[in-house]
This record gives structure tokens, C-alpha cells and sequence, in this order.
């Protein structure tokens, strides 16, 4: 398994949770977790998900999924876990 951490954080606006989730599986990407919250206004949403099924590379997926954000006017940033989980050691 390759789980990749994904955080989008932008204005609440309807759709954005679907979004996200239909990019995902048109890319073969599984959702093993996800959390969400809005804070007077503002979306956050976190999601652990399994890459291994995609066929992309990961640096094509994560530039895509940002594109996706901007089309939707949320950032949304993925990290590889071992260098999220390494970063966030210290």
C-alpha cells in the first residue's frame, strides 16, 4: 500500500468534498480516511488515501489534484506519508 496524505483548505462552497472524491476515483486513488470540518466559513478537510492503484506518477498526480483546487478554489496539497510522517518527527 501507498498512503498519501491530502489536505484541502479553502472558502465553504458546495461541491468541494465531491469534487475531491470524484477526481480520486477516476484516478484509482482509495480513501482509507478522511476528516472534514468548517470553521466560520472556511472548509479543512484531511483524507488518508492508498495511491498504489493509480497509474500516474506521483508527481503528475499531485500537480492535477491541484489543478482540481484551483478549479474549485480550494489549495489542495499531497504528501507521500513516509515524508509527512518524517517531517512532522521532530
Amino acid at each position: 500500500m501507498s498512503r498519501t496524505i491530502i489536505t484541502v483548505v479553502g472558502k465553504d462552497a458546495v461541491g468541494i468534498t465531491a469534487k475531491v472524491c470524484t477526481f480520486l476515483a477516476e484516478y484509482n486513488v482509495n480513501i482509507l480516511d478522511i476528516s472534514q470540518t468548517i470553521v466560520q466559513g472556511f472548509f479543512n478537510m484531511m483524507m488518508i488515501v492508498d495511491t498504489s492503484g493509480m497509474e500516474l506518477s506521483f508527481e503528475e498526480f499531485s500537480e492535477k489534484l491541484e489543478t482540481c483546487g484551483e478549479e474549485i478554489n480550494v489549495k489542495i496539497k499531497s504528501q507521500r506519508e513516509d515524508i509527512f510522517t518524517s517531517m512532522h518527527r521532530i
